[in-house]
């Protein structure tokens, strides 16, 4: 076996320092939003006016006070980021549901109002991190926690034959991690389509070794993310219908947790 396959590839995209990371009117380029949270006890105030009574609800439903207010978090980012892109209060900021390509009914990707909206958007959030991608074509994020190699080993099998390969191939301590970007490319992939866990796991090869057999979905670009200090327990991903990559940016922590002036062209 050689070197290269006897290790996971790294992650291809990394943050831009060179890129500001205030959100402002959107400049027509796909990027990516990424905000570190707390993961157990207390966390400072979250300014929540800006959300809609079904979202107060939801958050409302959750049993646990970290898994609620990683979720208030998560939509007070994306209706701030979404408001400070389209010049736009967030509050004002309404949503919608594209059809489902695989049946037509109302649950396919989260969207802005109207024929052709402005900008499309997918939000993903675990313990600890909130990601958020926009794009001028459909898009798809995905962020996870590396499991433990007992749920790998009850998931793996659910995957495309290469990407079992893949896993298979390396170290078995680096099992976990690289099931863990598998999984979260593949999340990525099908929120983008739009529909989400409802197509078989392994009907799409998305693993970081396409070759013959083993293809990437057809006019769709996958990429790993780089998360910094939370590489060796995350995994993200993105997934956009566009060969243009994405900018990495970095939300600062506050984010979810302070009044934001709205700026407007």
């Amino acid at each position: 076996m050689s070197p290269e396959r006897d290790r996971a590839p790294e992650p291809d995209l990394t943050r831009d320092p060179a890129v500001p990371a205030t959100p402002g009117l959107w400049d027509g380029r796909p990027s990516l939003w990424l905000l570190r949270t707390p993961e157990r006890g207390e966390q400072p105030a979250l300014d929540d006016s800006v959300l809609d009574a079904d979202e107060r609800a939801r958050a409302a439903a959750f049993v646990r006070s970290s898994d609620r207010d990683l979720y208030r978090a998560a939509h007070i980012s994306l209706r701030r980021l979404l408001g400070a892109c389209l010049g736009v209060s967030p509050e004002s900021v309404r949503f919608t549901r594209e059809p489902c390509p695989q049946c037509g009914g109302p649950h396919g990707r989260p969207a802005l109002p109207g024929p052709r909206p402005p900008l499309h958007f997918s939000l993903s959030h675990c313990d600890g991190l909130v990601l958020i991608g926009l794009a001028g074509s459909p898009v798809g994020v995905d962020a996870e926690r590396v499991p433990d190699p007992g749920t790998v080993d009850g998931l793996v099998k659910e995957l495309h034959p290469a990407e079992r390969a893949d896993v298979a191939a390396l170290p078995a301590g680096s099992r976990a991690a690289a099931f863990c970007r598998v999984w979260s490319r593949k999340e990525a992939y099908l929120k983008g389509v739009g529909v989400g866990l409802g197509r078989a796991l392994d009907a799409d090869y998305v693993g970081d070794r396409p070759r013959r057999g083993a293809v990437h979905p057809a006019g769709w670009s996958l990429h790993s993310l780089d998360l910094g200090p939370q590489r060796d327990t995350h995994a993200a991903a993105v997934a956009l219908r566009d060969t243009t990559p994405p900018v990495l940016r970095v939300l600062p922590d506050s984010y979810p947790h302070t009044t934001q002036q709205v700026r407007r062209s």
